[in-house]
């Protein structure tokens, strides 16, 4: 597997722990429709959320968060509204970032919620 996938395999994993830690319920991950890809759907009270899980080595070329794109958001609010729909579920939905650089000093998490208002 190149570098890359698993580095972004650890951070996906990382990401799940911490979310069940700060009470989160796993839902779904990698979840996919057409051409979007979600990489982890929780869900917190009412509330459904799309994370999309950011992992560097380093920030020296910015912050993991800085690499997501308006295309990136288009797909997967797309996909989110395919799941809530797919799922007939009557819930708010909420899209969240976690952001992770992990290095030989150690790892760094950082949860952007409702990340998208930003944009």
């Amino acid at each position: 597997m190149a570098q890359h996938n698993e580095l972004g395999n650890l951070g996906e994993k990382l990401a799940i722990d911490f979310l069940i830690e700060k009470g989160y319920k796993i839902k779904a991950k990698n979840w996919r429709y057409l051409k979007a890809e979600v990489d982890i759907i929780a869900q917190k009270e009412n509330t459904i959320i799309g994370v999309e899980v950011k992992t560097r080595t380093s920030d020296y070329f910015g912050d993991p968060q800085d690499f997501i794109t308006k295309k990136k958001i288009k797909l997967l609010v797309m996909a989110m509204n395919e799941y809530v729909i797919s799922k007939n579920l009557d819930v708010d939905v909420r899209f969240d970032i976690i952001a992770i650089i992990n290095n030989k000093q150690g790892t760094k998490i950082e949860h952007l919620e409702d990340a998208f208002l930003h944009f």
